[in-house]
């Protein structure tokens, strides 16, 4: 997908120092922490302010809720003895019933299907939250989709990235502009190829939060992501949303659930009051409880100024997004965009090749919805496996690809090393679990198609004596130089009358011979090579008592063949 970088406007300065008191707070309270570096090098790295990743953010960079939890560490609350109808008002801890089990499922899902990523669900339960306040405080159906559209502001360069429509309104009623969609707002171009199916519902919904969650999960996850690492954590949080100030945000919620956190009916989460985009009102000053003895003490509150004789200001009321325009027969909610439902081979040709070659052939895919439609714009991933030096153009061994319109996707020529055998490529889609395609690719050794000789030097020789003139020959591949090709040279009987033409020549047990590494006299040698300018000099030869004319033949792995003519008669 192509990057959408484009500027954002901020407002609200104090966020980010607020942000960083809650966690030095947080930290103070001797819990565990977030997340532990593998190694003092991996500390080291996330230390540092992490780099976002050169990918779009999912979001598109929108506005998120810059509330933050409370400056001390929750305590899970004691079970209820009746079902909890209402919450206290501020209780941050709540999170609704349906959404909270969106969370868990997908992290179930990950553990499975990722486990090397290691995602835990307060992770997402920490972007749910500064993204939509849980889905409007859990205003969801049954099957988990908002009751009302969750949208982002227009996103047209004023103020936020400029990203000209990419699903012509399907999901956010622009066919102008996109806006970041559903309770993980989700931009259109991304959810194109980052979308699940969370509740086996047959559709990939940015509107329901089990879609949604599940595929936040596996965007996190992506690059072959590690979230116990502190370092792959934060570059995971910034591919969401490229501000420092959101990644402060969203693991300052993600270590407060990692504390605690208890379940509360949908339609009764706490709601989010700042967002990013928006003039914060200045937060009153916080005094934390005291801390249970034998713990760190905290900073005491300043001494309480004068009362102010000044009203206290009106309370600021949240933007919430306007709803898409009214689609004919009222119907507002967007129509869900299919998702990959199969990846097949779309009739890759033989992948074969001699080392050191192009192949033929091209690994192909093909992507299809469960209509059987195929599907453009859906990245699929090429991987090489195996024991081989085989790359693909430019010495990778992965190649991302986007499908065409007609749902196929060709992986970028494959360029055989030395190293001869047979391998695997692999396809899969970059943010689905499908099944992978998979072919079985050979290299052969290296190849000459055609034998020339250098010269036209007769040879002969005098029996008993040598050969004065040497072979030369010229070793080609389709036209090109065959370098370091194996060849032999044999002395061969000329065939008898009515014998099979395609039958093996029979080695001659008289007439000129090769000598050995002893001296001794061999009528075939079978370990010569081309050079690397596909040249190839045969050892010297010598000739027995024997007159008369001789074959010489030389032939290379591949096939090719040169049949010499060698003359033993006295000197005249």
């Amino acid at each position: 997908m192509a990057p959408h970088m484009g500027r954002r406007l901020r407002k609200g300065a104090g966020t980010t120092a607020v942000a960083a008191l809650a966690v030095a707070a947080l930290s103070a309270s001797q819990a565990p922490a977030v997340v532990h570096a593998s190694s003092p090098a991996d500390q080291s790295a996330s230390d540092a302010t992490p780099t976002p990743t050169p990918d779009a953010p999912a979001s598109g960079n929108s506005p998120y809720y810059t509330d933050l939890p409370p400056l001390t560490s929750p305590t899970p609350p004691i079970a209820p003895t009746a079902p909890v109808t209402t919450i206290p008002t501020g209780d941050q801890q709540g999170i609704p019933a349906t959404v909270l089990d969106a969370y868990k499922k997908a992290e179930a899902a990950l553990a499975t299907s990722r486990p090397g990523c290691h995602l835990p669900w307060q992770l997402l339960g920490g972007i749910g939250k500064v993204e939509s306040g849980h889905a409007n405080g859990g205003r969801v159906d049954a099957n988990g989709t908002t009751l009302t559209p969750i949208l982002g502001p227009v996103l047209d360069g004023v103020g936020f990235a400029n990203i000209t429509d990419t699903d012509g309104g399907a999901y956010d009623g622009d066919k102008v502009h996109d806006r970041a969609v559903g309770p993980m707002q989700f931009i259109p171009s991304t959810w194109a190829t980052a979308g699940r199916d969370g509740n086996g519902d047959g559709v990939n919904d940015p509107n329901n939060v089990y879609d949604a969650a599940l595929a936040t999960g596996y965007y996190l996850c992506g690059s072959g992501r590690d979230l116990a690492v502190k370092a792959d954590l934060d570059k995971a949080i910034l591919s969401y949303n490229q501000s420092q100030e959101y990644l402060t945000t969203v693991t300052t919620w993600f270590d407060f659930y990692r504390r605690g956190t208890h379940e509360v009916p949908d339609g009764a989460g706490s709601l989010p009051g700042r967002r990013s985009d928006q003039t914060t009102t200045k937060q009153p000053p916080v005094t934390p409880k005291a801390p249970p003895k034998g713990h760190a003490s905290q900073p005491s509150s300043p001494p309480a100024s004068k009362p102010s004789t000044k009203p206290d200001p009106a309370p600021t009321t949240p933007v919430r997004p306007t709803p898409p325009p009214a689609r004919p027969g009222g119907d507002t909610k967007p129509t869900p965009v299919p998702f990959p439902k199969t990846l097949e081979d779309a009739g890759t040709k033989e992948l074969t090749a001699p080392a050191g070659a192009g192949f033929a052939g091209h690994p192909t895919a093909v992507v299809k919805d469960a209509s059987g439609k195929a599907m453009a714009g859906v990245s699929v991933r090429f991987e090489i496996a195996g024991d081989t030096d085989t790359r693909f153009a430019g010495g990778a061994t992965t190649a991302t690809v986007a499908t065409e319109a007609d749902g196929r996707a060709v992986a970028p020529v494959l360029e055989a090393g030395e190293k001869t055998g047979t391998f695997t490529v692999r396809a899969t889609i970059v943010t689905s679990a499908l099944a992978a395609v998979e072919w079985k690719a050979t290299v052969l050794a290296r190849q000459a198609d055609d034998l020339t000789r250098g010269d036209a030097k007769a040879l002969t020789a005098v029996p008993s004596g040598e050969f004065a003139n040497a072979v030369s020959l010229k070793a080609t591949y389709k036209g090109a130089a065959a370098a370091h090709v194996a060849a032999s040279a044999t002395m061969v009987a000329e065939p008898a009358a009515g014998a099979d033409p395609k039958a093996a020549p029979k080695v001659n047990d008289k007439g000129p011979y090769f000598k050995d590494a002893k001296g001794n006299p061999v009528r075939e040698i079978k370990d010569l090579t081309t050079d690397a300018n596909g040249l190839l000099v045969l050892p010297k030869m010598y000739a027995d008592g024997q007159s008369g004319t001789f074959l010489l033949r030389v032939t290379t792995e591949g096939g090719a063949t040169i049949t010499l003519k060698l003359t033993v008669a006295a000197a005249s």
